[in-house]
């Protein structure tokens, strides 16, 4: 009797290999069975770019690669001053993402000592996170008297580069009599009611290239990205007359008017140009 009373009391485990196997399913094989989710979970194929948003990868595959912009070869190019504060006070005046900020000499320094020709090269091609043309669509004389404006206004002593005279203009002008009377220019024709459309059309676009495609296309400081409509999702409520008042304020690093100079009618413009990507 005080046998049976012994087995009562006695566990599963009765020999050695038996605590063996038991520490070893119990404690062992779990470590490798996780191992073993981890590395499955971690070497999967990974969904394509966009495979969660078949539309968005579609608009992004269909959308333009570049665009024709007609300019007018005889208006006065910009100043320096006008070109930094149209495209590219939105980074240097805050010195987001590493751009020297305005007349900050200790940041110009190292980069004084290149030169005009090396600063305007960078300008020209891009470097870190500004883009190529500095983002914009300014000239490469508008960009270099910007970068002499910048480089002047943390210490340096740059010239600043002078337009090119128009070919022929002297020689035409020293053959003219001095007697002669200009001939009366033709009146031009009435514009066409299409002309305004068009322009305000094109103003958005043209803006958006000059002032706010160096943040929001690549997103640089929690700008949204153009086309990006989960970015976008939570500002549509805001509509375009909420939109373009906190573009003309400033929000978050961007500074007033994007930091640029245009017109309120302008930035709307600009504003509707965003939200018609997302369409």
């Amino acid at each position: 009797m005080s046998d049976h009373a012994h087995d009562s009391h006695t566990g599963p485990i009765k020999t050695p290999a038996q605590l063996l196997w038991t520490s070893f399913f119990f404690f062992v094989a779990p470590v490798f069975i996780i191992i073993g989710l981890v590395y499955y979970v971690t070497s999967g194929d990974k969904p394509a770019a966009g495979a969660v948003n078949p539309e968005l990868a579609t608009a992004i595959r269909i959308q333009r690669v570049g665009s024709v912009e007609l300019r007018d070869a005889n208006r006065v190019p910009a100043t320096g001053e006008a070109v930094y504060a149209a495209q590219c006070a939105a980074c240097h005046t805050p010195g987001l993402v590493g751009a020297p900020k305005f007349g900050d000499a200790t940041a110009w320094s190292p980069r004084l000592g290149q030169g005009y020709d090396a600063l305007l090269t960078a300008v020209l091609k891009g470097k870190g996170a500004m883009g190529a043309q500095g983002g914009g669509a300014f000239s490469d004389l508008e960009l270099g008297r910007a970068v002499v404006h910048l480089a002047n206004a943390a210490g340096g002593q740059l010239a600043e580069p002078a337009a090119p005279a128009a070919p022929g203009a002297a020689p035409a002008a020293a053959a003219a009599p001095a007697t002669e009377v200009a001939p009366v220019a033709a009146a031009a024709p009435p514009a066409t009611a299409t002309a305004p459309a068009a322009a305000s059309v094109n103003a958005g676009e043209a803006l958006y290239n000059q002032a706010c495609a160096v943040c929001h296309t690549a997103g640089v400081a929690g700008a949204p990205k153009l086309g990006d409509k989960a970015a976008w999702a939570p500002r549509l409520g805001a509509g375009v007359d909420g939109l373009t008042a906190s573009t003309l304020k400033g929000k978050g690093a961007m500074p007033p008017k994007g930091g640029s100079t245009a017109s309120e009618a302008d930035i709307r413009a600009s504003v509707q140009f965003m939200l018609a990507s997302l369409k």
